[in-house]
């Protein structure tokens, strides 16, 4: 007799289920295979790749920081008090083609408005800048941890918030001493999928940040930049092994999230602590 697990593989969800995953798969697969073993273009895994994935990795991982500070409380709100009109604004960036995103970033940053004109008074440029490109990923990869927190805050009781509201603490306090803590896993998580997604950004970037103009990346251009001019100037088989060689660092980060979480060091901690709110 099958095992239980081996039944569910068996009926037609499961059988559904694999198709759809080697689906998703397949692609991905033949492009390492292509980049890694058939192509094997040099060129692919030069420098200029390596030093477009630190670009990419370094303000990648920038934008997911600013999206939990400056994006967990409009989380949680959402989650708490359920405002369609927020929840439309939030997605917006999501449901726009994204050039429009990097025009937008121009605009504001152009001497021709008055909020780009207090901008370059300060010396914040966003044009062929890592603080452009960094605002550029920041706003295309929000939405999404946006909606995964706010799906994370929603499903748990609001219990404890409010024993700690009884206690005196305002919404503020209960949401970074009670809430974040507990919710921290699935938090990282969310962070990690927006980061994921700014790794993957193309249009936006593209208008923006073509190239940086800053050092340690004077000159560098974002991977998903770097593969197209690839394309373009050399060919398939060099986009192909730059886009291989780029792949394998994203799913080394997967991978280390999920070896580490299997092992318990990213767990959260639950609860109020014995300290008064």
């Amino acid at each position: 007799m099958p095992s239980v697990n081996a039944r569910r593989w068996l009926d037609a969800v499961g059988i559904w289920s694999l198709v759809s995953i080697i689906l998703l798969s397949v692609p991905t697969v033949l492009l390492l295979f292509y980049g890694l073993v058939v192509f094997r273009s040099p060129q692919g895994f030069s420098m200029v790749v390596l030093k477009s994935i630190a670009l990419t990795l370094f303000a990648s991982a920038a934008a997911a920081v600013i999206v939990f500070i400056l994006f967990t409380p409009l989380a949680y709100h959402m989650a708490r008090i359920g405002n369609e009109t927020l929840e439309t604004a939030a997605d917006i960036p999501a449901s726009i083609p994204h050039p429009i995103v990097g025009i937008s970033l121009l605009l504001l940053d152009s001497r021709t408005t008055p909020v780009g004109a207090f901008l370059q008074s300060l010396g914040i440029n966003f044009f062929y800048s890592i603080t452009g490109l960094v605002a550029a990923l920041v706003i295309v990869s929000a939405p999404i941890y946006i909606r995964s927190a706010q799906s994370s805050f929603a499903s748990r009781s609001g219990d404890i918030e409010l024993f700690a509201s009884s206690l005196g603490a305002g919404r503020g306090r209960i949401l970074y001493s009670v809430v974040i803590p507990s919710a921290a896993r699935d938090l990282l998580s969310a962070s990690l999928t927006s980061m994921g997604r700014a790794m993957s950004e193309f249009g936006s970037v593209a208008i923006v940040a073509y190239y940086v103009l800053q050092p340690p990346f004077s000159g560098v251009s974002p991977a998903s930049v770097l593969v197209y001019e690839y394309f373009g100037y050399y060919g398939l088989q060099v986009a192909v092994s730059a886009a291989s060689f780029m792949i394998v660092f994203s799913i080394a980060i997967m991978l280390a999230v999920r070896i580490a979480r299997r092992r318990g060091l990213l767990t959260s901690r639950a609860g109020i602590r014995g300290d008064p709110l």
